[in-house]
């Protein structure tokens, strides 16, 4: 519990409220490689794959190429690349690219994996780029759709990031749920 009596200065005595309050923690678990060869044959052409997607990238605004393959469990590997818009709103990012049209060409099959990679204009990123907060969310709910957990492989110049769900990338995503609850 966390400590209570600080708002005693108040005309309300909200210790009575502020004294439940329980600390919890977080841990996110993850694997981290520190070259691509230790990842299995698969991972790595699906990282390869997702690395040549990039090269599709329309992205004359930001520079920021990046591309997304999805393994789907009849082992179809569907790539996208992130498209871009003068009208930045319009753009739509790799990973949303690639799951969209796998939901719309393979809606009864689920997805196992997605790899993400990223480049600027200096080649690729050093460091593995998560995906953002709207493919995170889009993810999670292609996630919850087949009640299916999907294993997220984000590689960089010098180490490869594996996460066995995208829960362990967005723990709190909005679930179709809370529509009806």
């Amino acid at each position: 519990m966390v400590g209570c009596g600080e708002y005693k200065s108040l005309s309300v005595p909200l210790d009575k409220f502020f004294c439940m309050v329980e600390k919890r923690e977080l841990t996110i678990r993850y694997n981290a490689y520190p070259d691509w060869n230790r990842l299995s044959v698969p991972d790595q052409d699906l990282i390869e794959k997702a690395r040549q997607a990039a090269e599709n990238s329309y992205s004359p605004y930001s520079k920021f190429a990046v591309g997304a393959a999805v393994l789907l469990a009849n082992g179809e590997i569907i790539t996208g690349a992130n498209q871009e818009n003068a009208a930045y709103p319009s753009g739509l990012c790799a990973e949303r690219v690639a799951l969209f049209y796998a939901n719309a060409q393979y809606p009864e099959v689920s997805v196992k994996a997605i790899a993400v990679a990223a480049y600027n204009q200096n080649g690729m990123l050093i460091d593995p780029v998560p995906p953002c907060g709207a493919c995170r969310q889009v993810m999670s709910e292609t996630e919850n759709r087949y009640n299916q957990p999907i294993r997220v492989l984000l590689p960089g110049e010098h180490e490869v990031l594996e996460f066995d769900s995208v829960a362990d990338l967005l723990p709190f995503g909005f679930k179709p749920s809370y529509l009806t609850a």
